[in-house]
């Protein structure tokens, strides 16, 4: 028989609260099992004793007899000095997807073009001319008013 220790639900809607117990790994989640074994409140304050309360002696027992803990259980384990837990790393865990990359190169190319438009040497000539034909324009205008008005 595959035993566990895990986490087995209480408490109401949105007030969880959590028994630490020994089960039959194929008994349901709130169902049948062999020993509570502790209990944990999420809801108090991560430094508050009451937080976590853990029946060493009868963990050390059930992992000695091969109960495999959960997890979070194995946290517990490890914070009172029973299991050693080894830490995980998950370096892709905040890598972004395929899509989201494709997204982030084609935003990086486009600020690469709006830069590099920024940045080109405006054509001076062209600009020169503009205003010449500019300056040149009202004095054409006024020969024409005067002449009209003589």
């Amino acid at each position: 028989m595959a035993v566990s220790i895990r986490l087995a639900r209480g408490g109401a809607k949105k007030r969880p609260y959590y028994r630490i117990v020994v089960a039959d790994a194929r008994s349901p989640r709130d169902g049948a099992f062999i020993e509570k074994i502790g209990a944990y409140n999420p809801l108090l304050a991560k430094d508050d004793p009451k937080r976590v309360v853990l029946d060493t002696d009868r963990a050390k027992h059930w992992l000695s007899v091969g109960a495999q803990p959960t997890d979070r259980v194995a946290r517990f384990l490890d914070a009172a000095g029973v299991q050693e837990r080894a830490a995980r790393n998950n370096p892709k865990k905040a890598e972004p997807g395929e899509k989201a990359k494709e997204r982030a190169e084609e935003r990086a190319a486009k600020l690469a073009a709006a830069e590099e438009a920024a940045n080109a040497p405006a054509e001076e000539p062209a600009a020169e001319e503009v205003t010449e034909v500019a300056a040149e324009a009202p004095v054409e205008e006024a020969a024409a008013e005067e002449s009209t008005e003589a």
